[in-house]
């Protein structure tokens, strides 16, 4: 039995309404418990915190950590994963260049515990299994994608029961070993390889008959009826298109008060106004956000420099290919599952477009008065690269500093955003809600994002500086699990971390429609799909969570 004590904590917990109230916490494993025994006490190691500030280990619900479009990625680019960063040439792959391995390190340092991969395309889960197996410290979790895939489009055009989605949906979480189910542009890589260039919500995909509409409705209704705990989570149709922002708002209204949660919305938050055909409408977003209490969103905020763009919407992806810097970029298509595209892409502060929507992801952080419905992201790598967090947080809470880099700006930016106005601030309590507790509610990780006893002892202590960026990008001390991982701000030991996953309850009745499709149309054998009981190296890094489903007899 491992005891530790943490004393003098200044604790940010919005699950026991603590804002800054000094605690004591105690750890006996790698849980938090309640004030121990005399006895136990004198077993125990004490960190004497002297009022530093203290969460729990944060959650990152959206970043492109592991998969095909990650790998291809890195073999396009690989002038941009020199081995410059600062590194601990004592550590297993210090010489690594872009690794996962390092995903693992940068996300420990800022005092981050779980991170949800949420975009992997079932056929690929293996390889994304492996990866994020890879990545040390943090637990990790992925999102299988389903909506474009051949077999569920004509389950639909062959008017298939809702109940036999929904068995597809958890025969589909159970072989990819998910924690949920992600929609990408729903019907739009069907609708590309009959080489239409834009589905809209209300259009139909040639050959199927069906609408991308329905096709996301069936979906979301099977994860509400599964009992999947993360709701449907949707990259919507036209992203990153002047006028897309009808098209959330109709997203919002098509979800008919069930839970969905909406990807990345600040590339939604477009006008076609203006001279310049492009506005922001980040406020109409926002209202419409308001009036939908069954919609939960993260942000997807740009920040200036050079990254790298990687999607399953081949759509966006392919009408994008000329704004590639450097002048390289993929895309491709799987051929019953899906499709996807790489355009790096480099974020100019001298660009309009660039300037704007930097700060319409900021308006949209800044309108919201919920901080437990709106997400912390930036899409890593689309929006900017994950170690840019400290940045974005330092931009949601310092004012002048805010206003010191609209300035820098097009001038056409501060007319035409309310960004100017908005004096809000947000506070270390917020910051706890929207990357701590709301996070773990939204995932279903109910021992996670707190600091009460029972939770898993992933905590992040950080020294108190005005300079915000500075306070978040290394985190004093950093326990994982009840052990000590960072210190000073540096690594002190690599462990493994896990992989959580959903085993959902399905009828296998479903199974004889899948194995007679995987004989007729793919070159792999069923036996082989997926994450099968062959991947033993796997198996001991799985936290698995049972859902009885919704069956259909």
């Amino acid at each position: 039995m491992t005891v530790i004590c943490l004393k003098n904590a200044r604790v940010y917990d919005p699950l026991q309404e603590a804002d800054g109230e000094v605690m004591t916490l105690w750890i006996e494993d790698d849980r938090i418990i309640r004030e121990p025994t005399a006895e136990i006490k004198k077993k125990a190691t004490v960190y004497e915190l002297d009022g530093a500030v203290t969460m729990a280990g944060a959650l990152d619900i959206h970043s492109h950590i592991a998969g095909g479009n990650v790998n291809t990625a890195r073999l396009m680019l690989p002038e941009a994963h020199r081995s410059h960063l600062e590194r601990n040439n004592k550590t297993p792959f210090a010489n690594a260049k872009w690794s996962s391995f390092e995903t693992g390190y940068r996300y420990t340092e800022m005092g981050y515990s779980m991170v949800v991969e949420p975009a992997m395309l079932p056929v690929n889960a293996p390889q994304v299994h492996a990866e994020l197996a890879d990545i040390p410290i943090i637990d990790t979790a992925a999102l299988a994608v389903l909506g474009s895939d051949d077999f569920l489009v004509r389950l639909l055009r062959a008017n298939a029961s809702q109940a036999q989605i929904n068995d597809y949906v958890s025969w589909t979480m159970n072989v990819t070993k998910a924690l949920g189910l992600k929609v990408i542009n729903a019907g739009g890589a069907q609708a590309f390889k009959k080489g239409a260039v834009t589905l809209g919500l209300d259009d139909i995909v040639p050959d199927y008959g069906i609408s991308s509409r329905t096709l996301l409705q069936r979906l979301q209704t099977a994860v509400v009826q599964t009992g999947l705990p993360h709701p449907v989570h949707v990259h919507c149709n036209n992203l990153g298109t002047p006028g897309n922002i009808q098209t959330i708002v109709d997203t919002m209204e098509a979800a008919q008060g069930l839970p969905m949660h909406l990807a990345h919305v600040q590339f939604y938050g477009y006008g076609d106004e203006g001279k310049y055909g492009f506005s922001s409408s980040a406020a109409k977003l926002m209202e419409a956000f308001n009036r939908h209490p069954n919609i939960t969103m993260d942000v997807g905020q740009v920040l200036f420099g050079q990254t790298v763009t990687l999607s399953g919407d081949v759509m966006a992806q392919f009408a994008r290919r000329y704004d590639a810097s450097p002048q390289k970029w993929h895309v491709w298509q799987a051929e019953n599952e899906g499709s996807g595209g790489i355009v790096p892409y480099h974020y100019k502060a001298a660009s309009f477009v660039n300037g704007l929507q930097w700060a319409i992801g900021l308006e949209i952080f800044l309108l919201c008065d919920d901080p437990w419905r709106l997400f912390f992201t930036t899409d890593h790598p689309n929006g900017a690269p994950f170690t840019r967090y400290p940045d974005l947080l330092r931009l949601l809470m310092d004012y002048d500093y805010r206003m010191d880099c609209l300035s820098n700006l097009h001038p056409d930016i501060a007319e035409m955003t309310l960004l100017a106005g908005i004096k809000r601030e947000y506070s270390l309590y917020e910051v706890a809600v929207m990357t701590r507790a709301a996070p773990a509610k939204l995932l279903g990780q109910s021992d996670r994002g707190h600091l009460k006893p029972g939770a898993r002892a992933d905590i992040a202590v950080y020294r108190e500086n005005a300079d915000k960026a500075a306070m978040f990008r290394r985190a004093e001390k950093v326990f994982k699990n009840g052990q000590l991982v960072v210190d000073k701000g540096t690594i002190t030991t690599t462990a493994s971390g896990n992989t959580v996953a959903l085993n959902v309850g399905y009828d296998s009745g479903i199974e004889r429609h899948i194995q007679t499709y995987f004989d007729r149309f793919y070159s792999l054998r069923l036996s082989n799909y997926g994450v099968t009981s062959n991947a033993e190296q796997f198996e001991k890094r799985f936290q698995t969570h049972k859902v009885s489903g919704a069956f259909s007899s």
